[in-house]
């Protein structure tokens, strides 16, 4: 079954075996509401790493029963993300997610060449599904958050994560748009480059699993009538499945427009791992993290 909405994510999670996530750091109201909630759903099992006193006050305040969780008492915040990088590598944990941690604390311990999840050379990147009132079906896109300029052979890797979170929603063969400020290929925009040639290696087969082309300017990638006006031919222009970004400043803006000011919803974790990571914000909904614990699920 094709997976068309985000909550059709959370029946397909419901439907699967309980993965394990391990949060750490896991003191705060943001994160233990959102690890509940998961919980409340049938979605995980779920471990907080951190400090047991705060927790139990956190879900006292909350009227949140802690019996449902595994505590792990670890007062320290970069020693509870190292502990919960532990349980997952010992198989006791599908998912990590943070908690109050810093972000670069947090992915120190994730990146540690000695214990770490990152296998030797491997690359981090985010993949954000979205939905919105204004597209037919989900979008996947990529990266939003953690490489600012990627190079053109980080940008293979992510056309790859992207297809592989596709097949997860049962897109069998994904459409992924290289979007780029033109369709025309030219020096004077690098990333124009970098998607003809990335296309023209998905032709020749040594990129599989999906239809990928490119460049193209985002409206091409996703509107029918921009597509039919511009006389654009292309297997993925009007019908995009997954949306490559030539930086992060591009995605980025998409990605909060589309939550915080065009009504859409998205759910992201960070692909790369020996697991999937959830690594949302603050900022963010609850009911994005929501979603995102799912996703995290859905990929494990």
């Amino acid at each position: 079954m094709v997976i068309k909405t985000l909550d059709q994510i959370l029946e397909a999670v419901r439907s699967k075996p309980k993965k394990r996530l391990v949060a750490a750091y896991a003191n705060d109201e943001h994160t233990i509401e959102a690890v509940n909630e998961a919980v409340n759903k049938g979605l995980i099992e779920a471990t907080l790493v951190g400090d047991k006193d705060m927790i139990l006050e956190v879900c006292d305040r909350l009227e949140i029963n802690p019996d449902k969780f595994t505590i792990v008492d670890i007062k320290e915040d970069t020693v509870a993300a190292n502990k919960a990088v532990e349980l997952i590598n010992n198989g006791k944990g599908d998912i990590i997610m943070k908690g109050t941690i810093s972000t670069d604390k947090y992915l120190k311990a994730i990146l540690n060449k000695e214990y770490g999840l990152v296998p030797p050379k491997g690359l981090l990147a985010h993949i954000a599904v979205t939905q919105t009132p204004r597209y037919h079906k989900l979008l996947i896109v990529s990266d939003v958050a953690i490489i600012p300029h990627p190079d053109l052979r980080q940008k293979i890797t992510i056309v790859n994560y992207l297809i592989n979170a596709a097949h997860k929603l049962g897109i069998e063969r994904p459409k992924v748009a290289l979007v780029a400020a033109t369709e025309q290929v030219t020096e004077a925009v690098p990333s124009t480059i970098d998607a003809a040639i990335i296309a023209k290696m998905a032709d020749r087969g040594q990129i599989k699993g999906g239809i990928v082309d490119g460049p193209m300017g985002f409206d091409l990638a996703i509107d029918e009538d921009s597509v039919r006006i511009k006389r654009f031919k292309s297997p993925v222009a009007g019908d995009a499945d997954c949306i490559l970004f030539p930086n992060i400043e591009a995605g980025n803006v998409f990605y909060k427009t589309n939550n915080k000011f065009a009504g859409g919803l998205s759910g992201a974790i960070v692909a790369g791992a020996k697991v999937p990571i959830v690594l949302t914000s603050r900022g963010d909904s609850p009911q994005t993290k929501m979603y995102s614990i799912a996703l995290g699920a859905l990929l494990a």
